[in-house]
């Protein structure tokens, strides 16, 4: 058999391809698949956060519904999917929250945290602008409707 352990001398290709790539949104993305592929995969290794990459691209990644323990406070306070130490112990002991080595972290945890704090100010600032924008909108007459308060008044 050409997938018997140790039979790596193959003489001929791949026999079926796939004509196209596979997208997890086909269909329409739904909600976990949007939340799963806007996630920032923060405070991992390299090898780590391309499992967690593929995981989301082919419809494998599953979001975690409860907090797990993690395994070095032994808290309740693991919220991501996948990880086994919490994001304080990971990022003071400087370690892959998801193997636990102590490899190279790519995106690190703490500049994440300043970005999303950057990041949802200006957010709350428009829309807080847009919300007075339409409250001023609001307060006005029927004037732009074409009834005025002269038509009711000589009804009565």
């Amino acid at each position: 058999m050409s997938s018997q352990t140790g039979n790596v001398s193959r003489s001929r290709g791949q026999k079926h391809q796939n004509v196209t790539a596979f997208k997890n949104d086909k269909y329409g993305a739904s909600a976990q698949v949007k939340k799963a592929k806007s996630k920032v995969h923060d405070g991992l290794c390299q090898h780590c956060k391309d499992v967690l990459e593929w995981k989301v691209k082919y419809n494998k990644y599953k979001p975690l519904t409860q907090p797990r323990k993690c395994v070095k406070c032994l808290q309740k306070t693991v919220k991501d999917a996948y990880h086994i130490i919490c994001k304080p112990c990971a990022l003071k002991l400087e370690l892959c929250a998801k193997c636990g080595k102590k490899e190279e972290i790519v995106i690190p945890l703490d500049k994440k945290e300043e970005e999303v704090e950057d990041t949802s100010q200006p957010n709350k600032e428009k829309r807080q602008k847009k919300r007075d924008q339409e409250e001023e909108d609001d307060d006005g007459d029927f004037d732009d409707l074409g009834f005025s308060n002269d038509d009711y008044d000589s009804d009565s």
